[in-house]
């Protein structure tokens, strides 16, 4: 086996790659669907309103405002500004406080007081600034609140936002379309070129037309993933655990990917295979997104051992050795694949001389 070999016909690839449309989606789409779930999450799942107040005249309510925990307070020194902003929906809502508020309050005088509204805001931050705001001049009014409200959180103790729960998905279409797709759609397309013909009847062996194909599609798949797990700032506090965990994971996906893209006669084939198997490939992370799913269900698709230790290391901390049954589990799978693609890698030498 010689390296140089393996090495010039992943440098063609690699020159070709970006007239393929099948590499660029692999680039592509990853990125995509990590600005799709920005757009999407970070504006709907914003958890704290938004608030920016002008102060004329140093109110104890902007000082009381400020140490509230569940509302993000700023303070501007223009009231311009503060309409201009709340208008651009950079704030879900403005408190304009006139330079003797405090006083008038205490005296009994009802003075004015602006509150501005962001047409964008949502209905659930327009009632907690219009009830925060009613609260604090109670406060400096010094009457006390006609209830008490106790916050009582029956979620669990360190609720995973939903948009980390879609990291999974972004990262096996990762996994699916640079480890799997690409060295399979690779190898179908040399082959209806006849292109593999030339490459064999050349010094190379199809296992080193093989590892090339395979090299092409670790190097995307363990790339597009770190790319995207470090936009979607999910690498977790491992990083070390992480790069571990994503390289034994993309073997797996670019031997299946070999898996398919030999037993694939055709680009026909081949998609018929990919979309029939989508669903069971894709199945694992839905778990991730519904919780409260009993996970044994996501444990029987071989995929989910794939995909999981990344989760347990993003989301949990785990650590290398805390997932490394896991991953023996995936190494196992990958090693089963062997045997696959050396009686597929005969027959297809065997059809294409005789063909």
């Amino acid at each position: 086996m010689s390296i140089s070999r393996i090495f010039t016909v992943f440098r063609k690839d690699i020159a070709v790659g970006p007239r393929s449309p099948i590499i660029l989606f692999a680039l592509v789409m990853p990125l995509l669907l990590t600005l799709v779930l920005h757009l999407v999450f970070g504006g709907l799942l914003t958890s704290r309103p938004r608030l920016a107040i002008v102060d004329e005249g140093a109110s104890e309510v902007t000082v009381l405002a400020q140490q509230l925990p569940g509302i993000e307070t700023t303070i501007l020194h223009s009231t311009v500004d503060l309409k201009d902003r709340v208008e651009a929906n950079e704030f879900d809502g403005g408190l304009v406080l006139p330079a003797d508020f405090d006083r008038a309050v205490r005296d009994g005088e009802k003075p004015l007081l602006r509150l501005f509204i962001g047409g964008e805001s949502y209905a659930v931050s327009r009632l907690v600034l219009a009830v925060t705001a009613i609260d604090l001049i109670r406060e400096v009014e010094g009457k006390s609140p006609p209830v008490n409200v106790e916050l009582v959180d029956l979620g669990r103790a360190d609720p995973i936002p939903l948009s980390t729960r879609f990291v999974p998905v972004i990262a096996m279409y990762a996994f699916m379309i640079a480890g799997l797709f690409v060295p399979a759609s690779s190898i179908v397309e040399e082959r209806e070129r006849r292109t593999v013909v030339a490459v064999l009847t050349s010094p190379a062996t199809i296992g080193e037309f093989l590892i090339a194909k395979a090299t092409l599609g670790f190097v995307l798949t363990v790339s597009m993933t770190a790319i995207t797990l470090a936009l979607n700032d999910a690498l977790g506090p491992a990083y070390g655990a992480m790069f571990g965990v994503i390289v034994i994971t993309a073997v797996f996906w670019t031997m299946l990917g070999l898996v398919i893209g030999l037993a694939s006669k055709n680009s026909e084939v081949l998609f018929a295979i990919v979309k029939a198997s989508g669903a069971l490939f894709m199945a694992p992370v839905i778990f991730y997104i519904f919780p409260d799913w009993p996970d044994w269900i996501a444990r029987i698709f071989p995929t989910y051992w794939a995909i999981d230790p990344l989760w347990r290391v993003m989301a949990d901390g785990a650590r290398f050795v805390d997932v490394a049954g896991q991953l023996a589990i995936v190494v196992a799978m990958s090693l089963a694949l062997v045997p696959a693609i050396a009686a597929l890698s005969r027959k297809m030498q065997k059809q294409l001389a005789a063909g």
